[in-house]
């Protein structure tokens, strides 16, 4: 009898807990997961100006990731202005600075964009330098040559063609393309030569960054000289992060 005589005091006690932690939480203010800064803010260099594309791989062996194209608004934040699946390199990414040529890898860091080009006229809306593409077009990637990681129109003596790329051989890839200022203002021989943001071919490339053809048509319309656009290349995290450059 002593234990029936103790249960209705026990289940008030229980139930009056109950109710107080539901009152609690009710009134308690709900946690929110931090905001992450968008990926440009994360960076180390952005490259000074108020437009950057970012090439950024799960890691070093990927074959594909996402460009995206950003807008520095006058606030300073950033916005994502567009974005595509990309392939890289068909072995992947390396460090910019320790690549070699010929290895078919993608150079990570944080290049400047020279000029676009094309074999094709260029999009709609392209207000950025491009350069199109004649029959007598290369990229010498001779490293014997003085025209070592440039354009030329006809091969020069000292370029062997066996060593340097005919532009209107390129198609789809040069439709439409722009110049990764990779080891570009002073060439290192051997480092690797002609390096492009451009349209997508059969699968991974032998070193640039490609997009599909749509994108790559985008992007020419988006690019604004005067805001000094930039491309990062770089990986989500580890030594090649996107976010070291």
């Amino acid at each position: 009898m002593r234990k029936a005589s103790l249960l209705g005091p026990v289940l008030f006690v229980v139930s009056f807990v109950v109710a107080f932690v539901l009152s609690a939480s009710a009134g308690a203010a709900p946690v929110h997961a931090p905001v992450r800064a968008p990926l440009p803010a994360r960076m180390a260099d952005t490259g000074g100006g108020s437009q950057l594309i970012t090439a950024e791989a799960a890691r070093p062996g990927s074959t594909t990731g996402t460009v995206t194209w950003w807008d520095r608004r006058g606030d300073g934040r950033w916005v994502v202005a567009g974005s595509a699946v990309a392939r890289f390199g068909a072995k992947g990414l390396v460090e910019g600075a320790l690549r070699k040529q010929g290895t078919s890898t993608t150079p990570t860091g944080l290049y400047r964009l020279p000029y676009a080009f094309g074999i094709e006229a260029a999009p709609a809306g392209t207000a950025y330098t491009y350069r199109r593409v004649t029959k007598a077009s290369w990229w010498c990637q001779d490293t014997a040559s003085r025209a070592y990681n440039r354009w030329v129109e006809s091969l020069p003596a000292d370029c062997r063609a066996a060593e340097s790329e005919h532009l209107t051989a390129y198609r789809p890839q040069y439709a439409h393309a722009m110049v990764i200022g990779f080891n570009y203002d002073r060439p290192v021989r051997g480092r690797g030569a002609g390096i492009f943001l451009h349209v997508n071919g059969r699968g991974a490339t032998a070193g640039c960054v490609s997009v599909p053809e749509a994108a790559m048509s985008r992007i020419l319309a988006w690019a604004d000289q005067h805001r000094n656009p930039h491309i990062a290349i770089g990986t989500a995290s580890g030594r090649t992060a996107l976010t070291r450059y």
